[in-house]
């Protein structure tokens, strides 16, 4: 089995800045991408940012520009910077990993609450 455990979030003014991290542990072996999602009560979860086995980003469009990933392939932690936070960033953020060869399977983390006030 594979666990995520999240940290970071918290509160944060708008314009201010927050860090998340996600550390994975358990039966990790070929990690094909590790990332975060988000979502907001009554709207579907989201894809914040995702970065693949090489190293490869992406990011939603709305965070662009405003959020950074990256990740520490030794200690198979995944961090995510968020800089000029706005209101809307406000939403329960959720680790993901996905790892397999022929069989993909994903997980996910508990959530950590992120809140930005104006």
């Amino acid at each position: 089995q594979v666990r995520l455990v999240e940290s970071g979030g918290g509160l944060a003014q708008a314009g201010g800045s927050l860090n998340l991290s996600c550390a994975a542990s358990g039966s990790i072996f070929n990690i094909i991408s590790m990332g975060w999602h988000r979502q907001v009560p009554g709207k579907t979860r989201e894809l914040v940012a995702n970065i693949n086995f090489r190293g490869t980003t992406m990011y939603a469009d709305s965070v662009k520009g405003r959020f950074t990933i990256s990740r520490d392939k030794t200690t198979n932690t995944v961090l995510l910077e968020m800089n000029s936070l706005e209101p809307l960033d406000t939403a329960v953020y959720y680790c993901t990993l996905r790892q397999g060869w022929s069989d993909v399977a994903d997980y996910w983390g508990q959530g950590t609450q992120v809140t930005v006030s104006s």
